[in-house]
């Protein structure tokens, strides 16, 4: 009985740190020209300059940072540079590293990757009601706040004070006609990615210079005097955030990390660089290369804009959910509102469809593996069309393209989000997002930690003897079991000055004990800090 139990808990054991096996990858067709570092940058940028900036920096301005939001920025940013750097790391032992669900399945194994696919699907679909709100209260503001005012009338009494002062049903009909679209087909295109990128620089540009003309230098060094005047000219007190010890760092350095964990969703994007480095002349080179200039103009663009908002408005008067339009009629240039607006609006709706498109393809894709019910994956395909399509995210893409949609892995996310679009409040997704966000990534960069000290999955059995013989000695003997003091010397020994640079089953285990220590005392550091 203890046999089978053994041998049942072995077969389990077995399954969760099971690897994907990796497709071979197709070769190239000859006519596609190879791409080079300035290409990868531009495919960076056009990821990571998306909705991030247009509804992070209003409430960490407003509640976190004042215009001390910069100095966040610079924290999320390089936090966000390493991490892709050790994204950059672990994905080159992928042949396709399309995404970190996938990279994480063929690397770390289907435990890793259930927990990192759950955490990409809950960010994803917290992101697409986050965009959804921030749109629908951008659109508001651009015609005088009409539908919030009567919603908040007409439902404000009637909400749980856990959920938001009154039901979005603009965001919810916005994600299910979203949702809708993307069941007919319909994608977005190369002509269309570079025309909403250009209109995302145009707008972004457009604020940075206004910021600098019309800004006041008065706005980084605002006292409590201040703040008196804007509370009693201030029709709505409810809307007046705080002014904390004013100047430029109005709240301290203490909510520095909690600044810089929600603006870590402003950098997200990186990604994208590494599948499409694979196309590059010399990727070891070209995608370290691309990630940091990428990371480095992101960071000046989002400087920028936090710069310019912050020097128009005050921060505790920041509005909220849509804070560039509105800030240029507080300096007065209501014309200049309705052409942000519309630019916010549009680059907002590009972004939302995309992270859609995305999500229908991991729900796809994880439900395809058996991670997710297997009735996600149903796809309504003719009679000719193949059913035992691989799961490969780049192929599913193709075959999604040729048998039909992946019906129920675009409605059932997208109903989801729609609905957490329709009842929550918008900071509280935007918290949620961050947290997922910088969890997700958190979850690539600790699997880097581990799988450097793993011996090659690839490597031949007389490696692998080789290796066991070079460490055996060192474990094993007459002295050790003698001489139990020098043992443990040799073993720390060892430890910090290792016989040989290449990994072993022995480093392996030992940073696999190391690690999962690390996590519990982080565990154990975080419930005792919120305590």
């Amino acid at each position: 009985m203890s046999t089978m139990l053994g041998q049942c808990l072995r077969q389990f054991g077995q399954k969760l740190v099971h690897r994907k096996p990796q497709f071979r990858e197709e070769p190239e067709s000859p006519e596609t020209p190879p791409l080079n570092t300035l290409d990868l940058v531009v495919i960076g940028l056009d990821n990571m300059l998306g909705a991030g900036i247009y509804i992070l920096i209003g409430g960490v301005a407003k509640y976190v940072a004042g215009p001390a939001i910069i100095l966040f920025l610079l924290v999320a940013g390089l936090t966000t540079l390493l991490s892709g750097l050790c994204y950059v790391e672990l994905a080159t032992g992928v042949k396709v590293p399309v995404s970190g669900y996938y990279v994480s399945y063929v690397t770390m194994g289907q435990l890793y990757a259930f927990i990192t696919g759950w955490n990409l699907l809950l960010y994803l679909i917290i992101a697409t009601a986050c965009i959804a709100r921030a749109w629908s209260s951008t659109f508001d503001s651009l015609i005088g706040n009409h539908i919030s005012e009567a919603l908040g009338g007409t439902f404000s009494l009637q909400m749980p004070y856990f959920l938001a002062s009154f039901p979005d049903f603009l965001a919810l009909g916005l994600v299910l006609l979203l949702t809708g679209l993307l069941a007919l087909r319909v994608y977005d295109s190369t002509v269309i990615n570079k025309v909403f990128t250009g209109l995302n620089i145009l707008v972004l540009s457009f604020i940075i210079l206004s910021g600098f003309i019309k800004g006041d230098l008065h706005n980084w060094k605002l006292i409590e005097q201040d703040y008196t005047l804007a509370a009693a000219g201030s029709g709505d007190a409810d809307s007046l955030g705080l002014l904390g010890s004013g100047g430029f760092v109005p709240f301290g350095f203490d909510g520095i990390l909690q600044g810089a964990a929600t603006c870590f969703y402003a950098f997200v994007g990186f990604a994208h660089i590494v599948n499409a480095g694979r196309k590059a002349r010399n990727p070891q080179w070209s995608i370290p290369l691309a990630v940091m200039i990428s990371f480095f103009i992101c960071f000046l663009v989002c400087f920028g804009v936090s710069a310019a908002l912050t020097l128009m408005v005050p921060y505790y008067l920041i509005q909220l959910e849509s804070p560039l339009p509105q800030a240029f009629v507080y300096v007065g240039w209501e014309s200049a509102k309705y052409v942000v607006a519309v630019g916010t609006l549009c680059i907002l709706l590009y972004s939302l469809l995309s992270i859609m498109f995305i999500m229908a393809q991991l729900t796809y894709a994880m439900a395809k593996d058996g991670l997710l019910f297997r009735g996600l994956a149903w796809i309504p395909a003719p009679t000719n069309a193949r059913t035992d399509a691989p799961t490969d995210a780049r192929i599913i893409v193709r075959t999604i393209a040729l048998t039909g949609n992946p019906i129920m892995a675009v409605f059932v996310p997208g109903t989801l989000a729609a609905v957490m679009a329709l009842l929550f409040d918008f900071t509280d997704l935007v918290d949620l997002m961050s947290l997922r966000s910088l969890l997700a990534y958190s979850l690539v960069t600790f699997s880097v930690l581990v799988l450097r000290y793993q011996p090659a999955q690839n490597g031949s059995k007389k490696e692998k003897t080789e290796e066991e013989t070079k460490v055996e000695p060192e474990v094993e003997g007459g002295p050790l079991e003698s001489e139990p003091e020098a043992g443990t010397s040799n073993i720390l020994k060892s430890l910090w000055f290792p016989p040989s640079t290449n990994p072993t089953r022995k480093s392996g285990q030992i940073v696999y004990g190391c690690a999962s220590l690390v996590v519990l005392l982080l565990t154990i550091l975080s419930l005792i800090l919120y305590q």
